[in-house]
């Protein structure tokens, strides 16, 4: 089974939401993120080839990681400026 890159990261997010409701704690979400990436990577996206695979995966991993970083970080900041126009 293929799976359409474009939608690997949504997906590996989607895993670590779902290993972190399970107890997985918040400082190993980016570690988590790069392991579903490198398995996603080796059994989906290139099964053909191992190191590829791997690589492929951790690529994707750290850039769920980074995205989700990121735009939780943007909706920290907004949630705090408005807290601070409002006292």
């Amino acid at each position: 089974m293929r799976i359409n890159e474009t939608t690997v990261i949504p997906i590996i997010i989607a895993i670590v939401e779902l290993i972190k409701g399970i107890g997985l704690p918040r400082k190993f979400s980016a570690v988590a993120a790069v392991i579903a990436g490198a398995l996603i990577g080796i059994f989906f996206l290139e099964p053909q080839s191992f190191k590829l695979g791997i690589f492929k995966g951790i690529i994707y991993g750290l850039t769920a990681s980074g995205l989700y970083s990121g735009t939780k970080n943007v909706f920290e900041q907004v949630r705090t400026r408005r807290f601070r126009n409002n006292k």
